[in-house]
């Protein structure tokens, strides 16, 4: 099978980037489905990188519907330790504009229970800790990159993670900002929970496409307007990306890489063989 190190996850035109070289196409099945699609391994700066949209090409997938378990779990089949996940996000903050991009260092969780946010069930019970959900080094690259891109790059703050997929109410909205919540998606979770249990370094570059609908100079959000910012900025996000694979470089050894390794509660004895073989690629060197 291909293998990458590293991985990035996101929309529309990241899997296909100019100088993208070696380019290979991978189905994968995983014991929790099939992915959103395709993986594309390409390489980058001598280093073999593999993409997977994360809504399906022609964005087939609502934000409750994405199969993140199996996009996460094929990750973890070709080898990825290093997860970049882009997402187009709203401000709730007006120094951060739409057109900017920033790398969040929190998130929390608004959903609704509608997305199966663990690898770990039936049987077999994990408690991975999840203090600090975006890897700090990876982040740091990121902004590092994003910089050296030439986009207005901001640092720091809490993603607010809502079920959707209808966009947030003026009181939702508001509620938000009173709760001193920087930025606003549908995406980042469970994605980042299952990227800790399967032991993979996880960081968000979020796309500012608009400002949610708190602002009072600013129409509510469309999707006509969230299309328009993210075509704009999509060769920004390329070039990040292009910049950020040398960063990351030959890796680094991320607490992430270990979090399974005294997590585990339950009994080795009472795992039941199937479970155990659904889950072996992510714990079998700890059982």
């Amino acid at each position: 099978m291909p293998e990458a190190t590293i991985g990035v996850i996101g929309g529309s035109g990241l899997y296909a980037m100019a100088g993208l070289t070696d380019v290979e196409h991978v189905t994968l099945e995983t014991p929790f489905g099939a992915p959103s699609d395709a993986y594309v391994i390409g390489t980058i700066a001598g280093r073999r990188v593999a993409f997977l949209p994360r809504h399906g090409v022609g964005h087939r997938f609502s934000p409750s519907e994405v199969p993140s378990r199996a996009n996460i779990h094929g990750f973890k089949q070709l080898g990825v330790q290093y997860l970049v996940s882009i997402s187009a996000v709203g401000s709730l903050r007006e120094e951060y504009a739409p057109g900017h991009v920033v790398v969040p260092d929190q998130l929390y969780d608004r959903t609704k229970s509608l997305r199966p946010a663990t690898f770990f069930d039936e049987g077999l019970v994990v408690h991975v800790a999840f203090d600090k959900p975006l890897d700090r080094t990876l982040a740091d690259l990121i902004e590092q990159a994003a910089h050296a891109a030439g986009a207005t790059c901001h640092r720091g703050g809490t993603l607010v993670v809502i079920e959707g997929p209808q966009f947030s109410t003026l009181a939702e909205s508001q509620e938000n900002r009173r709760a001193g919540f920087s930025l606003i998606g549908m995406t980042a979770l469970p994605e980042a929970k299952l990227a800790r249990e399967a032991e993979i370094a996880y960081a968000t570059l979020a796309l500012v496409t608009d400002y949610d609908c708190w602002h009072p100079d600013h129409d509510a959000v469309t999707v006509d307007s969230v299309i328009q910012v993210l075509r704009s900025n999509a060769a920004l996000a390329q070039e990040i990306v292009r910049q950020v694979v040398p960063l990351i470089g030959d890796g680094f050894d991320s607490p992430s890489h270990h979090a399974l390794a005294s997590a585990i509660i339950t009994d080795r004895a009472a795992i039941a063989p199937a479970k155990r073989k659904q889950v072996a690629l992510l714990v079998e060197k700890y059982l």
